[in-house]
């Protein structure tokens, strides 16, 4: 099986068709659909992340993100790894290691999920997790 995790970038890059890389998420997004070796990973802190960014774009966005994070929810396909206070130190654990960097609390929790499940792929953009190690796919 191939393990890949997704970020908060791959979702919003996906609902948003005026997003630089909605075609590049769409284009992921029917690969992931139809791999039979592929898991998805993500955690409730992603989509807290996606909810939030939408908040600011008005109701239509807003219902957007919300019908997105229930499909998410709802998807066989995707485990959503639910927030605790294990995790949560563990992410503010690497949070305060990386000091030095710009990463967001989401994406030191992310990383951490994806060393403990050994996923070495993310749907993201997000560069930091290159200085992290992981392969992105956006």
């Amino acid at each position: 099986m191939r393990p890949i995790f997704v970020d908060s970038a791959y979702y919003i890059a996906l609902m948003n068709p005026r997003d630089s890389l909605h075609g590049r998420a769409v284009e992921l997004f029917n690969y992931v659909q139809t791999a039979d070796d592929v898991t998805l990973t993500t955690t409730d802190a992603v989509l807290v992340e996606v909810l939030t960014r939408a908040s600011k774009f008005g109701p239509h966005t807003r219902r957007a993100a919300a019908n997105l994070a229930l499909r998410v929810a709802d998807d066989p396909r995707v485990a959503v790894l639910p927030q605790s206070g294990a995790l949560f130190d563990a992410g503010l654990d690497l949070y305060r290691r990386r000091i030095d960097k710009a990463y967001s609390m989401t994406d030191c929790i992310s990383m951490v999920v994806c060393r403990s499940q050994r996923i070495r792929e993310v749907l993201t953009s997000d560069h930091d997790f290159e200085q992290e190690g992981f392969a992105i796919l956006m």
